[in-house]
């Protein structure tokens, strides 16, 4: 299952899942959270906590509602987040695979979305986004960038989630990530209970997945057949 990050939808996934599904011969589903791509829009402002119903409420009834009783997790950003939070708390998640996930806010995180909202202001980003998101565009973009540019999300850390993840998790990071330092790394691998594995990519930067195909799906692909 195929968590995208906090700008994403389906649809911006592109092939990954169908690559992955052939790789490993297992299914793949990604559906678009609430106020993205084509799914029904929200209501704004997010709370500082929104990771947590998508880990705690949606995912279960996504799960259930596609009759899943055993899934793999793969998380971009904070998809990712929302996978380690669920799988502390769901037994059907066999296991995780994290892209550029953050457990805990960042000077740099916070300097990558400040850029972010400066290219929202001066460049087409705005129209780019449309593309995916349609309607929803504004709420997906506001909805990520106001919120953790608020006061209230600079202490922002679910690390304590992650001591009850028993499942086998597989942390993704580039070296170059905008947001976020392989600190991110450190602290999602020694934080789980599980056995984790570290996969720094040089002179690749928030999107492993699409910069770095060629290194990441045969780790990704190694991870869930040996899960299997």
């Amino acid at each position: 299952m195929f968590l995208h990050e906090g700008l994403g939808c389906v649809d911006m996934w592109r092939d990954v899942p169908e690559t992955l599904a052939d790789l490993t011969g297992l299914p793949a589903l990604a559906y678009s959270r609430a106020g993205y791509g084509r799914s029904e829009g929200i209501t704004l402002p997010r709370t500082v906590d929104y990771h947590a119903p998508e880990a705690y409420d949606v995912l279960p009834a996504v799960l259930d509602a596609a009759g899943i009783g055993s899934a793999v997790l793969v998380g971009h950003s904070d998809g990712g987040t929302i996978a380690l939070m669920a799988a502390g708390r769901d037994a059907r998640i066999r296991g995780v695979v994290t892209m550029a996930a953050h457990v805990f806010n960042e000077d740099v995180t916070i300097r990558g979305i400040q850029d972010a909202r400066a290219s929202w202001q001066e460049t087409d980003l705005r129209d780019r986004l449309r593309r995916y998101h349609g309607d929803n565009v504004d709420g997906a973009f506001f909805g990520w960038n106001d919120t953790w540019l608020t006061d209230g999300f600079r202490a922002w850390n679910v690390a304590d989630c992650l001591p009850a993840v028993t499942c086998p998790v597989l942390v993704v990071q580039g070296a170059d990530d905008q947001y976020g330092t392989e600190a991110q790394v450190s602290a999602i691998a020694d934080g789980v209970s599980g056995p984790a594995k570290r996969l720094v990519i040089t002179g690749c930067g928030h999107s492993p997945h699409l910069e770095a195909p060629d290194i990441l799906f045969p780790e990704i692909a190694r991870f869930i057949v040996n899960l299997t």
